[in-house]
């Protein structure tokens, strides 16, 4: 399942992915009650998506990012070795889920060092709050913040709802846009070029 992944992934054009030791049924990384597989099959997980990666067909940059949960669910001892271990099998990043603090940030960053270490900076977390400069100050080669989008949009459409129910019009949330604005953040323009180009007359009217 790892070493098909990987060769979907590539195929996608994306440009990395993640490779953990949850178990399959697995929750998020903030949450707690995580269970985690042995070294052994992490370790083969790990080498599975490299093999796989190394063996497509002209090559592939394909960034292989190697996660532990251990942290939470045994200690700091155990998450730092299987990720050295997964470095060792050619992991390319190495990432340390619900790191619990700045300390342990940096120490993960020394003891893996030279492999980069990622941060995933979840607001509310377990995580501490940590800026792009303290990451890349602390040795962090790479900061994601998943929520970023998703929970924005939650408190967008609640208040354009709020907005809604007080005024009765959703004139103050659109802001001005109106349908053929939002079709074009959706891609209406690209459309209208290829349908252009071919000779159709899909769009020949808006």
């Amino acid at each position: 399942m790892v070493a098909r992944t990987v060769t979907q992934y590539h195929r996608a054009g994306l440009a990395g992915l993640h490779i953990e030791d949850q178990v399959q049924t697995k929750r998020c990384g903030h949450l707690t009650g995580k269970q985690i597989v042995d070294r052994d099959e992490f370790v083969t997980r790990i080498r599975a998506a490299v093999t796989a990666r190394d063996s497509i067909p002209g090559g592939s940059d394909l960034v292989i990012i190697a996660r532990t949960d251990a942290e939470q669910v045994t200690d700091m001892d155990e998450a730092i070795t299987r990720l050295k271990l997964a470095g060792d099998a050619g992991a390319d990043v190495c990432f340390l889920e619900a790191v619990r603090s700045a300390d342990d940030l940096q120490r993960t960053v020394k003891a893996l060092a030279p492999k980069p270490v990622l941060f995933n900076a979840v607001t509310g977390g377990v995580s501490p709050s940590v800026t792009v400069k303290e990451a890349e100050a602390a040795g962090v080669k790479i900061i994601i913040f998943p929520l970023i989008s998703a929970i924005s949009m939650v408190h967008a459409i609640r208040s354009a709802l709020k907005s809604l129910k007080e005024t009765g019009t959703d004139v103050p949330s659109a802001r001005g846009m109106g349908p053929k604005q939002f079709f074009e953040v959706m891609g209406l323009k690209e459309a209208i070029e290829i349908d252009a180009k071919v000779g159709a007359t899909t769009f020949s009217t808006l």
